[in-house]
């Protein structure tokens, strides 16, 4: 008798006893030389050395304006407030994050499956791809918290189960990102080394996690080294821009106490040759509408 078996080899081990780096084991552009795409070759090149690219303008002004428009209607939505998928902030409590608004909004379902977007996610990864994240992110004014240092992939490898680093985001802005208003951090280079966290995933991680994170969270020590290597860039720009970057690059963003809000809509493609499997290192997986369990490539 043939045993098939679904447990994969785990290329990063994090949440052990102490930090451990791993050198990237994947390739960082999937794709073949000279695919088609939206993607110049010369862009993919500064997305594999560094990590991310950028467009000043992805989307237009009045695409803009439906898109801040569509987003305050759910976040002033009494019954998506109450939505487990609604993330409220602890100290104003304003919402902060609203996860899965592919599937509550028709206005963002759409912008998933918009070439401008998917088009460049599927050239840097190679393959058909679908939604293992998005949300809508709000910074008012006046004392929006910020995300810490952190690699998405470690939590979406250790909490998720993403088995390899074929999974890229991109944060599209709603409002203009100034260099004052909590705007994106990335240390570029950083995704080219895998930075595995120390300390047990507690049960139901997410519920805290989403507020602040603790486990998956560097040293003050690692983050040094990194920042001394690598540096730190900020990125600013008006809105309409976008981010696209690594799922293993290190980023984070500050807190916002101007009076200008940031906020961006944030969208996450996995590759479907890279679907989830059981978490890597925590005792359960996280809720579908984080980490998605639907495989169905983006149309």
């Amino acid at each position: 008798m043939t045993v098939i078996s679904n447990i994969r080899a785990d290329l990063y081990p994090s949440r052990g006893t102490s930090e451990v780096v791993t050198p990237r084991q994947d390739p960082v552009i999937w794709s073949p030389p000279g695919a088609p795409g939206p993607v110049s070759q010369a862009d993919l090149q500064g997305f594999e050395r560094d990590g991310f690219l950028t467009v000043d303008q992805l989307v237009t002004p009045d695409e803009v304006t439906v898109y801040q428009a569509e987003l305050n209607r759910l976040i002033s939505d009494p019954g998506v407030r109450a939505d487990d998928r609604s993330i409220i902030e602890p100290q104003s409590q304003s919402v902060r994050s609203v996860f899965e608004v592919h599937k509550l909004s028709e206005v963002f379902a759409q912008l998933v499956s918009d070439p401008r977007v998917v088009g460049r996610a599927r050239q840097i990864l190679g393959s058909d791809v679908y939604v293992h994240q998005s949300r809508i992110n709000v910074k008012p004014g006046f004392g929006a918290s910020g995300f810490y240092w952190h690699s998405d992939f470690e939590t979406w490898h250790a909490e998720d189960g993403l088995a390899n680093m074929r999974t890229v985001s991109v944060s599209i802005a709603l409002t203009e990102n100034f260099d004052t208003n909590g705007g994106l951090m990335i240390m570029p280079g950083s995704h080219k080394q895998f930075l595995g966290c120390s300390g047990e995933t507690p049960k139901d991680n997410y519920k805290k996690s989403l507020q602040m994170q603790d486990a998956g969270t560097p040293s003050d020590e690692a983050l040094t080294k990194m920042a001394d290597r690598h540096g730190i860039r900020l990125f600013t720009g008006a809105a309409g821009s976008a981010t696209w970057f690594d799922c293993n690059a290190m980023h984070g963003s500050g807190d916002n106490i101007t009076p200008y809000a940031r906020s961006n809509v944030f969208i996450v493609f996995n590759s479907v040759e890279n679907a989830a499997v059981e978490p890597f290192a925590a005792p359960v997986r996280r809720p579908e509408f984080i980490g998605a369990r639907d495989f169905t490539p983006v149309r």
